[in-house]
């Protein structure tokens, strides 16, 4: 057979098979899904994967639960109360970001050094940072945070090793939805991601 011809059958079969893709893909939740996640700023985290839930207390003694945020956006955030450098950068940010959004939404930091974490601490933490009222630490012994860690794929604090920074985005239903390793996050990513969750763009 001439070859110009098998060339030609080829991209046919190949284009026929992407229309079959696409118009599938067009029927399926995930498809819609996987449109609204292409729009996040930040990374798009792997589909299904629920925040851990917990009862703690925060830096007032005061109980606090995921369970108390659904229906709503989250911003999970892991510090170290002695920290000098990330740690204060990811609070500034988070900071930022709620004044970009214009409003409040739940915002807790998971603590990655206890026992050094206490209550004192991270109410300190917080007035330096300007954060108390808009961030709430998320206190309690290593083996009641390990569970956390875990869920969140977070390595703690370590006399060797330094905690991993991040910021992860819960959605209203307490799926994890976007992460932000590093210095990736910005108060303008951060809200931009919240506006796509708090209107259900990528619910």
């Amino acid at each position: 057979m001439n070859a110009r011809v098998l060339i030609a059958l080829f991209l046919v079969a190949v284009f026929a098979l992407g229309a079959t893709v696409l118009a599938a893909g067009g029927d399926d939740d995930s498809g819609e899904l996987a449109r609204a996640g292409s729009r996040f700023e930040g990374a798009r985290m792997p589909q299904g994967v629920r925040a851990p839930d917990f009862e703690l207390r925060n830096q007032d003694g005061e109980a606090i639960s995921m369970r108390d945020f659904r229906g709503k956006p989250v911003i999970v955030t892991f510090l170290y109360t002695t920290c000098e450098n990330t740690c204060p950068l990811q609070a500034q940010t988070i900071r930022g970001a709620l004044d970009q959004l214009g409003h409040d939404v739940p915002a807790i930091a998971i603590a990655v050094d206890p026992p050094s974490d206490t209550p004192e601490r991270a109410r300190a933490f917080l007035v330096e940072q300007r954060a108390t009222g808009r961030l709430d630490f998320v206190l309690g012994s290593r083996a009641e945070l390990r569970r956390l860690w875990r869920g969140f794929a977070i390595r703690p604090q370590s006399v060797t090793q330094e905690h991993q920074a991040r910021i992860t985005l819960v959605d209203p239903r307490g799926y994890q939805r976007v992460g932000y390793p590093g210095s990736q996050a910005t108060p303008e990513r951060l809200a931009h991601d919240l506006r796509l969750l708090e209107n259900g763009s990528a619910s």
